[in-house]
């Protein structure tokens, strides 16, 4: 499903290299749940954005669901990522002068979904996340657990074959975060949807298959997950 090779990022500072990733080699499969690991500063979330296809790597190869990235055109690029990758944000990144209905419903328009279609979708997740009240709140009325959920919802809405997810629950308390790792171990295991998320938190790693470690840029460890978290069907 996704495959790195040789993945190195540096920015150049006169005539320096610093590098965020060196040359990290990775292979997550179709319906994998795979935790990122590592010190602040290891490029977790930079590793995670060129999984998005939101960067791009100074060097190296990366294929997403057979189709090599590194080569696309950004026009194509971005049609799959608005096509296939849902993304989750720890700052929630929700457009703050839209209603719950209509951050929801963005997503689609990208698509070209006719309004009926975007209705239909709109109410599923509305409903699916239990917040059907909340439709014709803005963010800013809305708890922080309450802003993580609208944006599961909205990555989910496109029906991605992968969601990424940056540090999901760094802002909530800890029953709103195990609400969310509990959501989003249920789209892995029910629905098959490939999750690869960035934590510091050894607990919610355990929600995964995997766990991969970076430090200071380089795949340190790379070992499945021995007593994974089971929150039923």
């Amino acid at each position: 499903m996704l495959k790195l090779r040789n993945i190195t990022k540096y920015y150049r500072s006169g005539f320096t290299k610093h590098f965020v990733l060196r040359r990290v080699d990775l292979d997550i499969d179709e319906g994998e749940f795979v935790t990122i690991m590592g010190p602040s500063g290891a490029g977790k979330s930079t590793l995670l954005h060129i999984m998005g296809l939101l960067d791009e790597p100074s060097d190296g190869e990366y294929h997403f669901a057979g189709e090599p990235a590194h080569k696309l055109s950004e026009k194509r690029r971005t049609e799959l990522h608005r096509s296939h990758i849902g993304f989750v944000f720890q700052a929630y990144h929700l457009i703050d002068d839209l209603t719950v209905y209509e951050n929801l419903e963005t997503p689609l328009l990208y698509k070209g979904l006719s309004r009926s279609e975007r209705k239909s979708k709109v109410a599923e997740m509305l409903d699916r996340f239990g917040i059907v009240a909340k439709q014709k709140l803005f963010p800013s009325q809305l708890s922080g657990g309450q802003q993580q959920l609208v944006g599961v919802a909205r990555a989910l809405i496109i029906e991605p074959r992968v969601i990424l997810a940056d540090e999901p629950t760094g802002n909530l308390q800890s029953t709103q975060g195990e609400e969310i790792m509990e959501t989003l171990h249920h789209l892995n295991r029910a629905d098959g949807v490939t999750i690869v998320q960035v934590t510091h938190s050894e607990t919610q790693a355990q929600y995964g298959d995997r766990i991969v470690e970076l430090s200071d840029g380089w795949k340190d460890a790379d070992y499945r997950v021995e007593v994974a978290i089971d929150t039923g069907p």
